[in-house]
């Protein structure tokens, strides 16, 4: 063998024995988990990547494939349809669909509330004479056929003493929202306000009025991590890790973003850095929200999630209002004292 082939070998054995032991087992022995994210990677989403990265789902004993997806309403039925094990979804979307099973139990729950309150967000431009939520009547809004955000408008829009109608829906895709904004073939789009940091850089945020449904005085749980009910029963152990795993790496990048977002870039080489950044501080917003100081990450406040189930119930036109447990299977959260944020 030539030298340089035994040093390569060498280098190659050394990398090995410094790996964790966590690391160097084969992965027959890890439990395979496919997980779907709502959309493309980003900085809303760092910690997934961080959890990936630095070995925190490997440490549980879990093999992650994470997977980018089409929307948060479409995780729920890829997860649903046992394509995916575990996902990234909306949990108004979640209580309608599971509604509208012909099962008995729920198909999906949410095992771990990312977004403590939604980021939902008409944003328009001021010079179409968008001001408040009263300005949007007649206007044209740009939105992706199926999507949380647009989903939800309608309860959006009695809080706020509109029509659901009160505007043209304008259906495009999502990787063509900000273009037909920016070009003026609409007045305004629906958006996650943390997904809007790319169209905040083509025009000024002066220029935008951003409305949010939270400031109509309606409250929701926004995505959440959610697990199909038959990966619950069959892998309750693998559900747990990666709840652990999940929350350790969603506190990490609470108390340094700055560290979390090369993992982030890992993934997808092209991404700015510090626009990522930008994203997740808009992120940590809504995931450190009105209550997560109180009962930690994670968790939701019955009353308040109750709320939400009526609210979405008489919106959707649903037949029966769904019971809390069938949406939620929270028993996999950590302590209290391991998830209260730091920042």
């Amino acid at each position: 063998m030539k030298r340089r082939q035994l040093l390569q070998l060498g280098a190659g054995l050394g990398a090995l024995g410094s790996l964790p032991a966590f690391a160097q087992g084969a992965s027959a022995s890890l439990t395979k988990l496919r997980f779907t994210l709502d959309f493309r990677i980003s900085g809303q989403t760092a910690p997934f990547l961080l959890a990936l990265y630095k070995g925190y789902y490997r440490e549980e004993g879990l093999d992650v494939s994470l997977d980018v997806g089409n929307g948060s309403v479409a995780s729920i039925t890829r997860v649903a349809s046992g394509v995916y094990d575990m996902g990234f979804g909306d949990v108004s979307s979640l209580i309608e669909f599971n509604t509208q099973q012909a099962t008995a139990g729920p198909v999906v729950q949410a095992v771990y509330q990312y977004y403590n309150r939604a980021p939902f967000a008409i944003i328009g431009r001021k010079d179409r004479g968008i001001t408040d939520f009263a300005s949007l009547k007649g206007k044209r809004i740009a939105a992706a056929a199926v999507e949380a955000t647009k989903r939800c408008w309608p309860m959006a829009a009695r809080h706020a003493g509109l029509q659901p109608n009160a505007f043209e829906w304008i259906t495009t895709d999502f990787s063509a929202r900000d273009n037909v904004l920016v070009r003026g073939d609409v007045d305004g789009a629906t958006y996650f306000h943390d997904s809007a940091v790319a169209l905040f850089q083509r025009l000024k945020p002066e220029q935008l009025a951003v409305l949010s449904f939270a400031d109509t005085g309606l409250a929701l749980y926004g995505n959440a991590v959610l697990a199909s009910s038959k990966f619950i029963a069959e892998n309750p152990k693998a559900v747990a890790g990666f709840v652990r795993a999940t929350n350790r790496a969603v506190l990490e990048t609470i108390a340094n973003p700055v560290a979390a977002m090369p993992y982030v870039k890992q993934r997808e080489p092209i991404l700015d850095e510090k626009v990522e950044l930008e994203r997740w501080r808009i992120t940590q917003r809504y995931v450190i929200g009105p209550d997560a100081r109180e009962h930690g990450l994670g968790d939701v406040r019955k009353a308040f999630a109750e709320q939400q189930l009526a609210e979405v119930a008489e919106t959707f036109g649903l037949k029966s209002r769904p019971k809390l447990d069938t949406v939620y299977d929270l028993s996999f959260l950590p302590p209290k004292a391991e998830r209260l944020p730091k920042a």
